[in-house]
């Protein structure tokens, strides 16, 4: 009597194509580790050709620089890979700033105190937009167009065309201390590296992190194997908006002046960074390192075009050229590999496939 079973010595197909590669594979060819291999290459090329751009003092102030945008892409990351956007965040930075100079410069509070109400407005801010997409149903792109204009307005309503510059020396010492006397590396990285390896644990070796990828993958699906969808989106929002919060306090002591302005435009920096760090726009795909390496890649770019008398309008065309292309490169890898999965496939069903098919059933 036949049977359709295949024979002991015949091994399984592999059918997963992220585990159809050898480790190395998988961890080198990737286009996080591209970002990161073309972000050593700008900065030792810049290294070589800008002058003074390696030195201690040039390397200071381009971390102090994208401190701002490297703490609010960490979020978005996650905000990103559900499907969802947040372009809110920089209206959060400058209403954030507004709040800190009228509590503590106008109401006389102390710095702690103002630090902490300005973070639970940005709280209360992520949590307005976390609602009005995860269960009212609301796109994410119009809601936080929206709020982008509502938080702004806000904002320049309390201050108007004033600034608040009042602020402690000491704290203003601190967002700008560095670790040691000549390193150019700010305090301020050390607590950012700590919320990094947090948001890192969280998205990818968490069960809440599997759901995150599951929901830009299909939040349907996601939600059949049990994933609260929208309470994942809401609590993504809410984070959101309390880290772009303490960006604000950040930029209003660094530079020592809280206006409604702060962080004008902040938030295409960001969502720049972030999908040049190899984060798909529609959901799903994106790892923390990669989008770490597209901020610093932006910042050394940025910072070599400053050094050399170039004008933000020329560095923009080059950011944005680098941002269109990372898209593309998207949909070109996307499309090589179902070409070589058809390949693969078609090489299965021939003749070899068939010759084996007929030893299985009339074994």
């Amino acid at each position: 009597m036949s049977t359709l079973t295949a024979s002991p010595d015949q091994a399984p197909a592999r059918t997963y194509p992220s585990f159809s590669r050898p480790l190395w594979s998988r961890v080198l060819l990737t286009r996080e580790m591209a970002v990161i291999g073309l972000f050593l290459l700008v900065y030792v090329f810049s290294s070589a050709t800008v002058e003074n751009f390696s030195s201690p003092l040039t390397l200071y102030y381009l971390f102090l620089d994208n401190i701002p945008v490297l703490l609010i892409a960490l979020p978005m990351t996650a905000v990103i890979i559900t499907g969802e956007i947040d372009l809110s965040v920089a209206s959060v930075v400058g209403l954030s700033s507004c709040l800190v100079g009228l509590l503590h410069v106008d109401a006389g509070l102390s710095m702690p105190v103002a630090i902490v109400l300005a973070l639970l407005a940005g709280l209360a801010c992520g949590a307005f937009n976390g609602f009005l997409v995860a269960y009212v149903g609301l796109p994410s792109l119009a809601v936080t167009i929206g709020t982008l204009a509502l938080y702004r307005g806000i904002a320049e309503g309390l201050l108007g065309t004033a600034a608040k510059t009042d602020f402690p020396q000491s704290w203003k010492d601190l967002a700008t201390a560095q670790l040691g006397n000549s390193s150019p590396y700010p305090v301020v990285l050390v607590p950012i590296a700590v919320l990094a390896l947090l948001i890192a644990w969280m998205l990818h070796f968490s069960s809440f992190g599997r759901g995150i990828f599951e929901i830009g993958l299909n939040d349907e699906a996601a939600h059949f194997t049990g994933v609260d969808v929208a309470r994942t989106k809401l609590l993504l929002f809410m984070i959101s908006g309390v880290v772009a919060a303490l960006a604000g306090v950040y930029y209003t002591l660094r530079y020592g002046s809280a206006r409604g302005d702060n962080a004008t435009g902040m938030e295409l920096q960001v969502v720049a960074a972030v999908l040049l760090g190899g984060v798909s726009i529609f959901g799903g795909r994106g790892a923390l390192h990669g989008v770490i390496a597209g901020v610093l890649l932006i910042g050394v770019i940025r910072s070599a075009m400053t050094l050399e008398g170039l004008t933000v309008n020329v560095t923009n065309i080059v950011i944005g050229g680098l941002l269109v292309l990372s898209v593309l490169s998207t949909s070109l890898l996307a499309g090589i590999s179902a070409l070589r999965s058809r390949r693969a496939s078609g090489s299965r069903s021939g003749p070899d496939a068939t010759a084996a098919g007929k030893r299985s059933l009339s074994s």
